[in-house]
């Protein structure tokens, strides 16, 4: 615990909130134990006469951690929002305290444990969302009592038991609890074995709808909740070995600044006189780096904006050591990597072998992350600039699986690893790194992704990577590029999908061409087929019907180059 100062006591359980995280993309930097109350601080509003805390909102910041029990002393708190981030643990039940909670938004994550039962006590709750995460156990009875519940969702996660019929709950349809696999009741017309001494049979779901409205047919229905509860049960592996690795290699991000590193007796190496600086220029740039120069963070680390006094600019990611006695194996993969040269791959420039971290110096790209220019961005990319930019990133990869020497498997292919330069050419980053970082006692590689729903099944479930997992990621990609939606963007969610469940309904359906993002200006309908088709195969359930990248050139390539692009077929051979 913090000993408390000038800040109130709101901010003082935020700041052991803060304690908690290991990770993000940096939205907690300027939560500071100097200022007097939290009020100012982002995701943060208070009440305007009392200053107290009444909203908590940091869904989709790459918060990673555990969810602090201090978060209860928020006795004001109405609406608590932390939804598609990657929390791990289990849901605090000091939660329980917090009287006044209208909504709670804890879905797509990696939460695991019960639902706490002191939810029941929260008569104000209208809102409560935690599906698309880890939880088990059953669905506490005491949830019943919550009159006002308005929207309650626990899908795809591993509960069992009966749902309680008794109180509220016996509104909510099966969308509330599709994907738990485990379940029983009126709700979802399975019959528990209790009742009737039988095995459960469950009926047909003649309700459930798509998010456009239409009415499933029967085949689709069934293909949506066995997807569903696939992906329910994969999930878990991820973030089993995902949270371990997190505590095991990183502990708890540290965000002062590189300063105090103590970059005294680090050396620089550089590839091929890609860095036409001195080792004394280069460090002289390091000491100064602080938290103003932070432009990202990921599951590799914190990445710094790194200016020369010349006007040239470098990205700097800096990567916490993980073990001493695997420095000669980490700069000889280093070596490596820096030897690739590509133009649809981020060149790694030469690397500082501080004390404590290795800082990875490479070409900043002032476009931002794919990631950014699809969700966060106003100005909406037209269809000619989405092609291009997954054609960048199709043979990017490609060069990574057949042209360089080793052939890499990237292992964590998803839209924030995708940077755009100033003409909005894509080039693939971070590839290489995981093996970087792979543990050397299980020998199993960890991803750590923005949010699941980019890793294939067969991967999620063995830990092995190959080349076709990256092609099932691609497929990911191109549908984000397409829909202009994350993989687990909450209209999914709500129906316990995520984008490749989409598809496959639409598919089912035969209008797969409104997945398309309906903001896009100039689709083609030729190359919109045509990538349609290359995403379909690309995320297959079976991995040797995926095509390989080069495969998946040739037909980008045909897009490209002719107005009517050639058919999809014999995609295994190359």
């Amino acid at each position: 615990m913090r000993e408390s100062s000038a800040i109130s006591p709101d901010g003082e359980a935020l700041l052991n909130f803060k304690t908690a995280i290991v990770g993000s993309d940096g939205i907690l930097l300027h939560w500071r134990q100097e200022d007097p109350d939290p009020c100012g601080w982002k995701g943060v509003k208070c009440d305007a006469q009392t200053k107290r805390v009444i909203y908590l909102s940091l869904s989709q910041h790459k918060l990673s951690g555990s969810i602090s029990p201090d978060i209860g002393k928020l006795k004001h708190l109405r609406v608590l929002a932390l939804y598609n981030n990657n929390f791990y643990g289990s849901i605090p039940s000091e939660l329980g305290n917090c009287t006044e909670l209208r909504a709670i938004y804890l879905q797509g994550n990696y939460l695991s444990g019960p639902i706490p039962a002191e939810f029941g006590d929260l008569s104000e709750l209208q809102y409560l969302d935690v599906s698309s995460n880890s939880l088990s156990g059953s669905i506490p009875s005491s949830l019943g009592k919550l009159s006002k519940l308005l929207i309650f969702n626990v899908s795809t996660n591993f509960l069992v038991g009966q749902i309680p019929s008794e109180g509220s709950l016996i509104k909510f349809t099966e969308n509330s609890f599709v994907g738990n696999r485990g379940l029983c009741g009126k709700q979802i017309t399975v019959t528990c074995k209790d009742e009737h001494g039988g095995t459960s049979v469950e009926s047909q779901h003649p309700n459930l709808e798509d998010p456009g409205g239409k009415k499933k047919s029967s085949s689709a229905r069934l293909l949506i909740s066995a997807l569903a509860t696939v992906g329910a049960l994969l999930l878990v592996a991820l973030m089993c070995f995902w949270g371990c690795f997190l505590y095991k290699k990183f502990g708890k991000t540290d965000t002062k600044g590189l300063a105090i590193d103590g970059i005294g007796g680090a050396s620089i190496v550089m590839f091929h006189g890609d860095l036409p600086y001195s080792s004394k220029d280069v460090i002289k740039k390091l000491e100064t780096l602080n938290d103003e120069h932070i432009i990202g963070s990921g599951g590799f680390g914190t990445v710094y904006k790194l200016a020369m006094d010349d006007g040239n600019v470098f990205a700097l990611k800096r990567i916490m050591k993980t073990n001493e006695g695997l420095d000669r194996f980490f700069e000889r993969e280093l070596e490596i990597l820096g030897s690739i040269k590509h133009r649809y791959l981020v060149n790694l420039r030469g690397y500082c072998n501080s004390p404590s971290s290795k800082l990875l110096i490479y070409d900043f790209l002032p476009g931002g992350s794919l990631d950014e220019a699809l969700h966060d961005r106003s100005e909406q990319l037209d269809w000619d600039a989405r092609l291009n930019i997954i054609m960048g990133a199709a043979k990017g990869l490609a060069y990574l699986h057949h042209d360089c020497s080793p052939r890499i498997i990237h292992r964590d292919i998803k839209s924030s690893n995708i940077l755009l330069d100033g003409n909005m050419e894509a080039r693939v980053s971070d590839f290489g790194l995981a093996k970087l970082l792979e543990d050397e006692e299980s020998h199993i590689t960890t991803i750590v992704a923005g949010t699941f729903g980019y890793l294939a099944p067969e991967y999620m479930l063995s830990g092995r990577a190959t080349e076709k997992t990256d092609v099932y990621s691609f497929g990911v990609l191109v549908l984000e590029v397409l829909s202009g939606k994350r993989p687990t963007d909450a209209s999914f969610i709500e129906k316990g999908l995520n984008i490749v469940g989409w598809l496959n309904f639409l598919v089912a359906e035969n209008r797969p061409r409104e997945i398309v993002d309906q903001h896009c200006e100039g689709v083609q309908t030729e190359s919109l087929d045509t990538l349609l088709d290359v995403a379909k195969q690309c995320v297959s359930s079976s991995p040797e019907e995926r095509p390989t990248m080069h495969r998946v050139v040739q037909v980008l390539e045909a897009v490209v180059n002719t107005p009517c692009p050639s058919d999809f077929y014999d995609s295994s051979s190359d």
